[in-house]
């Protein structure tokens, strides 16, 4: 059923397509063929063990955050007063089936019945390594949380029997606990199978703190103007969580998933005090080596002569609390 949505630089009202404003759309299935044939990717361990156990707590104060990587772009934020999820996948595969597709390579760093109360999930987009609709039924049934999704995604998380949704487009935003939830710009697209590509939108997130701290979640994105978008309307981010991972190869992933070059231009971008790397480590979906995007960070650091204790990386399962 067509939307009764107005044009916008990001909206296509005759096609019903969302589309990117500063690139061309993500590559076609004929590419995607051409990429499975010739790819040759770097060959991961089948299984590593966590070597981190979480710290859960509530900050004592409200400048300070508590971050506790899960994998992949799973995070839990605990700030003074909102526990929040970041794209929580709890799932063994990212896939439309259970029997196949990219399978984890290490476990959830939080066992779902150690999550503390869960006040807000944020959703970048519907990609299954992004949206697990297996965990956020879970999350419904201990939690109830709040939902915030791109447009386009209320009616499936509905009919999941999620209760709380709320559907944002670009520069919208939603106010809880003092905290401004707005869903800002990414550079990506969308899609759950052969017939919806395009049809939902994506997106980042900055969360606003009651102390007007900025908190950026980057989701899944390829480099654009719309880091310095974000920056020109928001202001300086506080802390990113930025990805560095699935990008290889260059000439099939530049248009939609950022380097760790790139991730290190978007958080000059976005004047980012303090970033973490997100978006690698737990599903192979491209061909790097499973340690290679925090060795490329390290030397796009070097490179831009960017002290490395300013854009680190967590290992799964561990916990560290951040000053905003």
């Amino acid at each position: 059923m067509k939307r009764n949505l107005v044009a916008t630089d990001h909206y296509d009202p005759k096609k019903d397509i969302f589309k990117n404003p500063y690139s061309q759309q993500a590559k076609g299935l004929w590419q995607v063929i051409k990429w499975k044939w010739s790819s040759s990717p770097a060959k991961w361990p089948r299984w590593y063990e966590l070597k981190h156990s979480p710290q859960i707590k509530v900050p004592s104060k409200p400048n300070k955050i508590n971050i506790s990587f899960v994998g992949h772009s799973s995070f839990l934020i605990q700030t003074h007063k909102l526990n929040i999820l970041t794209d929580p996948v709890w799932s063994h595969r990212v896939s439309p089936v259970s029997w196949a597709g990219p399978a984890r390579h290490h476990a959830p760093g939080i066992k779902l019945e150690n999550l503390p109360k869960i006040d807000v999930v944020i959703l970048s987009h519907n990609h299954y390594d992004h949206m697990d609709l297996a965990t956020l039924k879970i999350l419904e049934d201990k939690f109830q949380p709040l939902i915030l999704c791109p447009l386009g995604e209320k009616e499936l998380l509905q009919e999941q029997g999620l209760t709380q949704v709320t559907e944002l487009d670009w520069w919208q935003e939603k106010v809880l606990s003092g905290y401004r939830f707005v869903f800002t710009p990414a550079q990506h697209f969308s899609g759950r199978g052969l017939f919806d590509r395009f049809k939902s939108l994506w997106g980042s997130f900055v969360i606003q703190t009651p102390e007007s701290k900025n908190i950026f979640f980057g989701g899944d994105t390829g480099y654009s103007k719309h880091f310095v978008d974000i920056f020109n309307r928001l202001g300086a981010m506080d802390f990113s969580l930025i990805p560095i991972g699935a990008y290889e190869p260059r000439w099939f992933m530049k248009t939609m998933h950022v380097n760790p070059s790139e991730a290190v231009m978007a958080h000059i971008d976005l004047k980012s005090k303090q970033s973490i790397g997100i978006h690698f480590g737990t599903f192979q979906l491209t061909d790097e080596a499973i340690d290679q995007p925090k060795r490329d960070l390290i030397k796009a650091l070097e490179e831009k002569k960017i002290s490395p204790d300013k854009f680190t990386t967590l290992q799964p399962g561990q916990s560290q609390i951040f000053s905003l």
